[in-house]
C-alpha cells in the first residue's frame, strides 16, 4: 500500500511538472519576447486593469500610433526618442513610489521589453512590461481605451489583423503594379529611414505619416482619378496604423507592401541573386 501511494505521488508530480513545462512553452510561444528578455518584470492585462489608477502607464510607441489607439490616460514617451531616458528619469523623480508600466502593440512586439531593459540599464527601477499590448487591452477594456480621440471605443472599429492582411501584397506584386497607369505610390517612411532616393524614383511621392495635409492631397487625387494607392514603409508596421486614417478618409482603393522596404530588398536579392 505504501509503495502504491509513493508511486502515485511520483506520477502526480510528474504530470504536474509536465503541465507546468507545457504551459511555460506555450506561454513563450505566444510571447516570444519573454524568452529573449527573461530579466524584465511583467504585468498581466487583468492585473494592470486592477491597478491602472495607481501606476504610471507609458506608451513607448510612436506618437502616430499613440494618437490612433491607446490606453486611456497613458503617457507617450517613444522608445525611439533621443530623450527617452531623460524623460523616464523625470517621470521616476516625480513619481518615486509608483510602478511605471510600459507597453507597445502586442505579444510579438519587442518595444515594451526593450523600453523596460533600457530603464533597468539606466538605473530606473520599478519599470514593468505589459506585453499583451494595446490590441488585447482595447478589446477587453473599451471604456479604458481611446481610438482616434474617442473614448469609450467600439471594439468593432478596431481593424483586426485578419482584415489588415487582406490589404497586403508581396513585393513582387507591388512592383508589377507599377507598370499600370491607375496607381499612385507613397513612401511613408520617416526621414531618418530613407536613403538619398526612394525605391521607385520618379514614380513615387514622399509623405510623412504625420502630415495630414499631404496625405489628404494624395487620397483625394486617388479617389477623384480612380487610382489605387500603393503604400510602403520600412518594415510593414507603420502602415498598420495608417489604415485607420485611410478608412476614416474613405480611401477607395489601396494596398500596402508586405514587409516594407526590408522585404523588398529580400525580393531583389532572390530575383537577381546578389
Amino acid at each position: 500500500m505504501k509503495n502504491i501511494v509513493i508511486q502515485t505521488s511520483k506520477f502526480v508530480l510528474l504530470i504536474t511538472a509536465f503541465i507546468l513545462s507545457f504551459n511555460a512553452y506555450a506561454n513563450n510561444d505566444e510571447f516570444p519576447g519573454r524568452a529573449k528578455y527573461p530579466s524584465i518584470p511583467l504585468i498581466s492585462i487583468s492585473d494592470l486593469q486592477k491597478i491602472k489608477d495607481k501606476v504610471i502607464i507609458v506608451d513607448v510607441r510612436s506618437n502616430y500610433e499613440h494618437q490612433t489607439l491607446r490606453i486611456k490616460n497613458a503617457l507617450n514617451i517613444p522608445l525611439s526618442s533621443k530623450t527617452y531616458i531623460d524623460e523616464m528619469n523625470k517621470l521616476r523623480a516625480a513619481n518615486k513610489d509608483k510602478k511605471i508600466i510600459v507597453y507597445c502593440n502586442g505579444k510579438t512586439c519587442m518595444k515594451s521589453y526593450k523600453a523596460a531593459l533600457k530603464c533597468k540599464n539606466a538605473g530606473i527601477e520599478n519599470v514593468l512590461s505589459y506585453d499583451a499590448g494595446i490590441m488585447d487591452w482595447a478589446t477587453a477594456y473599451p471604456k479604458d481605451s481611446v481610438l482616434l480621440g474617442e473614448s469609450p471605443i467600439d471594439p468593432k472599429n478596431i481593424i483586426r489583423q485578419k482584415t489588415f492582411k487582406t490589404y497586403l501584397i508581396e513585393a513582387e506584386n507591388f512592383e508589377n503594379k507599377l507598370g499600370t497607369d491607375n496607381i499612385l505610390v507613397l513612401d511613408v517612411r520617416d526621414s531618418f529611414q530613407r536613403n538619398a532616393s526612394g525605391l521607385f524614383p520618379g514614380k513615387e511621392h514622399r509623405v510623412n505619416i504625420n502630415d495630414a495635409e499631404r496625405l489628404n492631397k494624395y487620397i483625394n487625387i486617388a479617389n477623384n482619378e480612380n487610382k489605387t494607392l500603393l503604400i510602403y514603409d520600412e518594415v510593414g508596421k507603420q502602415v498598420r496604423w495608417l489604415q485607420y486614417y485611410l478608412e476614416g478618409k474613405k480611401a477607395k482603393s489601396y494596398y500596402f507592401m508586405k514587409g516594407g522596404v526590408k522585404d523588398y530588398y529580400k525580393y531583389l536579392d532572390e530575383k537577381y541573386k546578389f
